[in-house]
């Protein structure tokens, strides 16, 4: 059996004494930083024990829960024999595993475990990324900033704007120019944000020529420090289409007000259908089909995402010829959130009024009908020939057993989106991970975990370490106190099924 899983063994490996002074230069990274006895190196994830690197945060396995339901070890304390986790029960992740820089190192673990019969081996390690970014999807229909325009965190620059989606805001972050490609501030502050973000914490930006807004995985956006609560149902057009049928016989027209497409209902499909007669009212903008307008207002943070706040304003003309004194008009966003109710005099002008109990009904429905307004935070990183050196001699085996399925890919025992493609470029839910699963190297870059799952028949084909595996269960044994043991998320596929 090979020493790898001992961790007295893996700190000998990564770590060089350095004179007399009991300093230990550690070489887990680029920086190459020289650690004094009882200090830690400066992304604090290695320090000097009695002349001796080691981790300091522990490694971390993810336990399955028994079929029957009983419950998974806690934290475990102390001395641990390795007996109370069933090795066909844990997955053993990169989470403070080490790296595997410099480059010529097998992987930290390489686990050897047999799953309904098939011997399977897991290579887990941390990588160390500066190809790396996040994706943050925003649910506002606010208008942040115009797209490709500049996103800052403390003043620097640290990803950009980029191309909505229907009913959200999408941010892209990081990536190897901000982190490495300008002065050493952008890149620190680049790299700070990423971290949060990945730890699910909350991160203040601002965008050039926009609008501030907080982020946080898992949580409503804060835009110019008014929290937002509901994702648009539809676009103006969708939303008229959705309820036509309910204001029918209650109103006479509907405006959905919308920075994307603003609905008309009478002059709408969904009207001429159900046989409502024209109204006279024209809006302001571009027409692009029956009942659907672009362009009717300037994106913003008032209606539907529009710098409307007096939603009459979008009314161009109303035909007189048309028109009728009396003609229940009813304004909406796209939410609900803002509604107003007009009545024509016999001017023909919309006069503000209660709104009769039918239609108010139908407002509120909208606003049933709108998904909470979240941030989602995605993980994405290339994982290149060094990482991928850790796994086999010939890394671009491994490269197209992944591409091929053969190999199973996970960060921290989540599922990860492969993309298409040369290399392995993958993406990730920052929330299906555990918590504290990232962390980072001074040069700037991230760590994350990484773990590739394939049967031992193909891992020796590849060209791997076939003389580190160890089996799971000695790991588990000899990492003792040094383990920590978390539930596996639910919502997760177990990396060994199928």
């Amino acid at each position: 059996m090979s020493d790898h899983g001992s961790l007295a063994a893996r700190s000998q490996k990564f770590g060089a004494p350095e004179g007399d002074q009991g300093i230990v230069r550690c070489d887990a990274c680029p920086v190459l930083c020289r650690i004094r006895p009882g200090r830690s190196g400066a992304c604090s994830r290695y320090a000097n024990e009695n002349g001796q690197l080691v981790r300091t945060d522990p490694a971390v396995t993810l336990a399955r829960a028994v079929e029957s339901g009983g419950p998974v070890v806690a934290f475990a304390e102390g001395a641990w024999d390795g007996q109370l986790l069933d090795p066909s029960r844990a997955f053993v992740t990169g989470i403070g595993a080490g790296t595997t820089y410099p480059d010529y190192k097998p992987a930290p673990f390489i686990v050897g475990a047999s799953h309904a019969g098939v011997d399977t081996v897991t290579i887990v390690t941390e990588g160390i990324f500066s190809y790396c970014g996040v994706k943050v999807k925003i649910d506002t229909d606010r208008h942040l900033g115009a797209e490709a325009a500049a996103v800052r965190a403390n003043g620097e620059q640290v990803g950009h704007v980029t191309t909505a989606e229907y009913g959200s805001q999408m941010l892209s972050l990081g990536g190897v120019r901000h982190l490495t490609g300008g002065s050493k501030k952008e890149g620190t502050t680049t790299c700070d944000t990423l971290l949060k973000l990945c730890a699910g914490e909350a991160v203040g930006l601002t965008i050039d020529g926009g609008h501030a807004v907080r982020v946080q995985a898992g949580q409503a956006p804060v835009v110019d420090g008014k929290p937002e609560v509901r994702m648009r149902v539809g676009c103006g057009s969708a939303t008229i289409g959705i309820f036509a049928q309910q204001w029918l016989g209650q109103v006479d027209e509907v405006i959905v007000v919308d920075d994307h497409i603003t609905g008309l209902l009478s002059e709408h499909q969904a009207g001429k259908v159900l046989g409502m007669k024209p109204t006279g009212i024209r809006l302001r903008g571009r027409r692009s089909t029956p009942g659907r307008y672009f362009q009717v207002a300037n994106p913003g943070l008032g209606w539907g995402g529009t710098d409307i706040s007096d939603p009459l304003a979008i009314i161009e003309s109303i035909d007189p010829k048309i028109a009728w004194p009396g003609l229940r008009l009813l304004l909406t966003s796209t939410t609900g959130e803002d509604a107003l109710w007009c009545v024509l005099d016999d001017t023909l002008r919309p006069i503000p009024g209660p709104m009769p109990d039918g239609v108010a009904k139908v407002v509120e429905r909208i606003g049933e009908n709108c998904e909470p307004s979240l941030c989602t935070v995605i993980f994405m990183a290339g994982a290149g020939g060094s990482l991928r050196a850790g796994v086999t001699e010939n890394p671009v085996l491994l490269t197209r057993s992944v591409a091929s399925g053969e190999t199973r890919v996970t960060m921290g025992g989540a599922p990860v989106y492969l993309w298409p493609g040369g290399g392995i470029t993958v993406m990730a839910d920052v929330l299906r991970l555990p918590k504290n699963a990232f962390g980072y190297v001074p040069t700037p870059a991230l760590v994350a975990p990484i773990e590739f799952t394939l049967p031992r028949a193909l891992y020796e084909r590849l060209g791997g370490h076939m003389s580190e595996i160890v089996p799971v269960q000695d790991l588990l044994r000899n990492l003792g106190p040094s383990l920590r043991i978390e539930d596996w998320q639910a919502g997760n596929p177990w990396p060994f099924a199928g």
